[in-house]
């Protein structure tokens, strides 16, 4: 069991014939991921990787119940495929694509929760259970079956931190890509919530990068008691300079509030395990657990 995907989850990608769809829904079989069918509108009835494509999600997921989607489409439809997916019942929509238009994000994403849907991203590599289901583009080998959740805003960082922790024995339960764009569905406070629940996760590694206050929101869940496990954090973005956007659309410092410093006092000051460095990383959390 993982959080929010497993083994028995079943997979519709949407955009599978596009270069990127066909490429990813290959490796995330090849991780034994249950893909049960893709959507590119138009091309119902042809096959990719021996996986049938339907014209509508509604279609896919009457024919094989589906109920988690990976997007792969184009920036200027993935609203309108986050939507459909959310309409057709789907519970879970990972939206790998980037460069989406923020007012987009805002409309599906609203859309999306009035219809009881959780989204993953935009701009994610998206979600991964160790040795069960992998929904995303991140490298398998970085992963390895254990007890530590992972909320990430970098999937780059992502992989050099759960390497590092897998050196030390330590595997993950679940590890979560948030995205990087100003507006993204799941955020650190309603990770946290997942893995205070779930009984597999004994402790949970928070990666966040300089621009808005999600990290501080968690620290006050810290506080609050409303996360009670062992919590690591590293902030990317120390030397950013203030107004100047650094690699991910979010990643911009307005007012003191966004700065790394701000972040990693606020987490300190919760009680969680706050790492200098991305070096650092596996020696601490293996120091704790």
């Amino acid at each position: 069991m993982g959080v929010l995907v497993d083994r028995r989850t079943k997979v519709v990608v949407q955009g599978i014939t596009g270069s990127q769809g066909a490429f990813h829904t290959r490796l995330m079989l090849d991780y034994g991921t249950k893909i049960v069918a893709g959507v590119t509108p138009g091309k119902g009835g042809q096959q990719v990787e021996g996986i049938m494509v339907y014209n509508t999600v509604e279609e896919a997921v009457k024919r094989t119940e589906a109920n988690v989607s990976i997007i792969f489409v184009p920036p200027a439809f993935a609203k309108d495929a986050i939507m459909e997916a959310a309409e057709a019942g789907i519970k879970l929509i990972v939206v790998i694509t980037e460069g989406i238009p923020t007012l987009d994000v805002i409309r599906a994403k609203r859309y999306a929760t009035s219809r009881g849907a959780r989204l993953i991203g935009p701009n994610t590599p998206g979600i991964i259970t160790p040795g069960e289901c992998k929904v995303g583009i991140m490298p398998a080998n970085a992963f390895t079956k254990g007890v530590l959740g992972v909320l990430s805003r970098s999937g780059t960082l992502t992989y050099e931190a759960t390497s590092q922790c897998s050196a030390k024995g330590i595997g993950q339960s679940t590890a979560i890509g948030l995205g990087g764009d100003p507006v993204v569905g799941i955020g650190f406070a309603e990770g946290l919530r997942l893995f205070e629940e779930d009984k597999e996760t004994e402790a949970v590694l928070l990666i966040g990068e300089i621009g808005g206050t999600a990290e501080q929101e968690a620290a006050v869940m810290v506080k609050k008691k409303e996360f009670t496990k062992p919590l690591f954090a590293f902030i990317a973005g120390r030397t950013a300079p203030p107004g100047k956007r650094m690699g991910h659309a979010g990643a911009i410092i307005a007012g003191s509030g966004g700065t790394a410093q701000e972040k990693m006092k606020a987490l300190r000051e919760a009680g969680v395990y706050v790492a200098e460095s991305p070096a650092e990383i596996g020696a601490l959390v293996s120091a704790h657990i």
